[in-house]
């Protein structure tokens, strides 16, 4: 078997340790992660993402995103789940040639589909193979947090049900906690607008809700709960692209003009806690001012498409030449992407 080598300082290679076949075309990857990477592999969020290094006869390799299905305080090894799609290279890829023994190259878990408050009563809702970083973010909850649980899942089937039997298992151990409701286009037709603001509703003012799953269940979703008079705020959604760039090579930063540094915007960034104050010249993103100075910026297409860059806009302005990860709600609230903001205020306040 191949060994593989890293395309950059930021990637690892992972191991499949076990393949685990959900239903006839979902399958969970469950990687050993090299001790070297293991804080960085061990310590993510609930409804974060790995980016994985897939190769490709035409390119070299594409860049996909995945969704951890495991939870950090309830898994013992990272993992990710994947549903085969018709025309989808990652998928049907991962679906054919992952294997326990065979290597794979990934990034850092990354991405902001994730509660601020494990505490705080959720209505978590999925369609398909967006279970997964839902699916996440439950285990995460019942195994540390103490709040009422809401989980609306969305199927063709029952046969297309991932995570049937775990589901069926978390709702034994904690069903004063947790209520499971799936509902099967197969019986029940697809999930209306008008439907699905009767069954939110209840929750409307006591819960925050976070969204996966296909385009137009989104849409639906996201009318039903308006109607149920949800917050906008309160109301969460993970969006994927397929990756245009290659996140896997390291970064090439040109040396700032005497002219750029002349006319630079002084920014105040906040990551992991610590205050940082940078000088940004105004032809450069934040997250290749931030790497210029050495710090550990979150990122992974640098295409604006995965979201992973995303943080808050404290204080000044910002242009933004794609927005593709946010939708107006996120931008609204003072979300932009650090790897395309450039700033048009002479200073700035930005929060990871």
């Amino acid at each position: 078997m191949t060994e593989l080598t890293p395309h950059s300082t930021r990637s690892a290679i992972l191991t499949v340790a076990e393949v685990i076949d959900e239903t006839a075309d979902a399958r969970t990857i469950v990687f050993d992660v090299p001790g070297v990477h293991s804080d960085k592999f061990a310590d993510y969020l609930p409804g974060q993402f790995l980016t994985l290094r897939i190769p490709s006869d035409r390119t070299g390799s594409v860049a996909r995103c995945y969704s951890l299905s495991s939870a950090p305080k309830h898994d013992d090894r990272p993992q990710v789940t994947v549903k085969r799609t018709v025309e989808g290279y990652g998928s049907n890829w991962i679906c054919d040639n992952l294997a326990s023994g065979v290597q794979v190259e990934a990034l850092p878990p990354s991405g902001v589909f994730t509660p601020d408050n494990i505490h705080a009563p959720m209505l978590l809702i999925a369609a398909g193979s967006g279970v997964t970083p839902v699916m996440s973010i439950l285990k995460t909850a019942l195994a540390t947090g103490t709040g009422p649980i809401t989980f609306f899942y969305a199927n063709r089937s029952e046969n297309d049900v991932i995570f049937a039997a775990e589901l069926r298992a978390l709702q034994d151990r904690h069903p004063g906690r947790l209520s499971v409701i799936h509902w099967l286009e197969s019986v029940q037709g697809l999930p209306s607008e008008k439907k699905l603001a009767t069954l939110f509703a209840p929750m409307a003012r006591t819960h925050s809700a976070y969204i996966c799953g296909p385009g137009p269940f989104m849409d639906a979703v996201h009318a039903g709960l308006a109607k149920a008079k949800f917050e906008h705020q309160n109301v969460h959604t993970e969006h994927y692209s397929s990756l245009s760039g290659d996140p896997f090579e390291d970064v090439e930063l040109e040396e700032v003009s005497d002219e750029e540094a002349a006319a630079a915007a002084q920014v105040e960034v906040e990551l992991d806690g610590e205050t940082h104050e940078l000088s940004w010249p105004r032809s450069r993103t934040l997250v290749d001012v931030m790497l210029a100075a050495g710090l550990d910026a979150p990122y992974s297409c640098k295409e604006g498409e995965c979201g992973s860059c995303a943080c808050t806009l404290v204080e000044g302005t910002v242009d933004m030449a794609v927005t593709g990860a946010l939708d107006p709600d996120d931008i609204e609230d003072g979300y932009i992407l650090g790897c395309q903001a450039r700033p048009t205020s002479d200073k700035l306040q930005i929060e990871f």
